[in-house]
């Protein structure tokens, strides 16, 4: 009878372990799943989110460093470099998030021929599992 609370015991201890790994998730962005498109001076991310347990939503944040540059591919002035972001929440389902998150640069005096828009760098944050990722464009 011993032996028999003994197992039963260490079943119940060994599913209560094996239950709060599964609901614990392992969040990261899926690299692969990731798509960056630019349009005039409008970047548009999206993306996957996996690994997330039973949340419910994640708050991503999309931020983006751009610069204005000449037609000697140097930008004129450090006035000219600029960081800008977008957030939005994104509802999990079955641990999974899809994102689409848009910035539009902006510059004053205006980026316009000759002069040009260049991306430098892109960087995804999910705030709710203090989680992100550089994307060097």
């Amino acid at each position: 009878m011993n032996r028999m609370v003994r197992a039963t015991i260490g079943a119940i201890v060994t599913l209560g372990l094996v239950t709060t790994a599964v609901f614990a998730g392992s969040p990261h962005f899926v690299k692969s799943a990731t798509v960056i498109s630019v349009s005039g001076n409008t970047l548009t991310v999206s993306g996957k989110e996996a690994g997330l347990g039973d949340e419910s939503q994640i708050h991503v944040v999309l931020t983006a460093e751009a610069q204005c540059i000449n037609p000697g591919d140097h930008h004129p002035k450090a006035g000219n470099k600029e960081s800008f972001s977008a957030a939005g929440d994104f509802p999990v389902q079955n641990g999974k998030a899809d994102f689409t998150l848009t910035v539009t640069a902006t510059f004053q005096p205006d980026c316009t021929p000759p002069m040009s828009l260049q991306w430098l760098s892109v960087t995804l944050e999910d705030t709710t599992n203090n989680l992100s990722i550089t994307i060097k464009l």
